[in-house]
């Protein structure tokens, strides 16, 4: 059994990856250890796009068997999601970014991490942003 502690680690571990292999590698080695993961890229101004983070997360939890479609898990997903942007928001807001989210379960805990460099030019903020939520299993 896994804590809230130990799928945060691995959501952010999975957003932390920095190739599609490395990706795929890990998340096969949650999936032994019994926890299901996904990862999803991301991009573009977070301040205008914050439904479609929200829906990639919500989508790539849905493909991967994370969550079911139903409005549980889907408000979950949503809501840890919007937690790990509003953590970002304020060092992002206007700014064009790049990155990966990260997404975990292990029983009834859920993480989303967002991890993300964003700036003009070769100027840039890197950010993380986390959210967690508890869904019947």
């Amino acid at each position: 059994m896994y804590g809230s502690i130990d799928v945060a680690r691995a959501a952010i571990q999975v957003a932390l990856t920095g190739s599609r292999q490395s990706e795929e590698n890990l998340i096969a080695r949650l999936g032994e250890r019994g926890l299901r993961a996904a990862a999803v890229d991301v991009g573009g101004n977070i301040s205008e796009t914050i439904h479609v983070v929200i829906e990639r997360a919500i989508i790539a939890s849905r493909k991967c068997h994370i969550t079911e479609e139903n409005h549980i898990h889907d408000g979950a997903i949503a809501g840890a999601a919007k937690d790990a942007i509003m953590q970002i928001s304020s060092r992002v807001n206007g700014l064009n970014g790049g990155g990966k989210i990260g997404i975990c379960r292990g029983g009834e805990h859920l993480s989303v991490c967002i991890f993300m460099s964003a700036g003009l030019l070769h100027l840039n903020e890197v950010v993380i942003g986390l959210g967690h939520r508890a869904i019947a299993e």
